[in-house]
């Protein structure tokens, strides 16, 4: 079981990013996914989570009406699209997938917004 995430880098602000996650091993559809971030000296923190089915999603107060979390169950994949980037959205951005007793984390992907 493996995710891994793609996407991030440096961004001005006011930018956007798209940020991708590719799920191996797993029966995609049934996991629920989510974006975590965790910025220097802070706890990681819940951004975005999608379920198995798409059918329900949430987000953070700090990004709701910027970010946009979606999947495609066909590729795998689950997307978090980051717009009007502040630089406190600044950190390292991770992958987590939970299906049935099984919960996986991704790598993580830096996301630097700085002029």
């Amino acid at each position: 079981v493996q995710v891994v995430e793609s996407g991030g880098g440096l961004v001005q602000p006011g930018g956007s990013l798209r940020l991708s996650c590719a799920a191996s091993g797993v029966t995609f559809s049934s996991y629920a996914m989510s974006w975590y971030r965790q910025a220097p000296g802070k706890e990681r923190e819940l951004v975005a989570r999608i379920s198995s089915g798409g059918g329900t999603i949430n987000y953070a107060a700090s990004v709701k009406g910027r970010f946009a979390i979606s999947r495609d169950n066909a590729k795998n994949t689950v997307y978090l699209q980051m717009n009007s980037l502040k630089p406190e959205d600044t950190a390292v951005y991770y992958c987590y997938a939970v299906g049935g007793s099984r919960a996986v984390w991704g790598q993580g992907t830096q996301v630097t917004v700085s002029s």
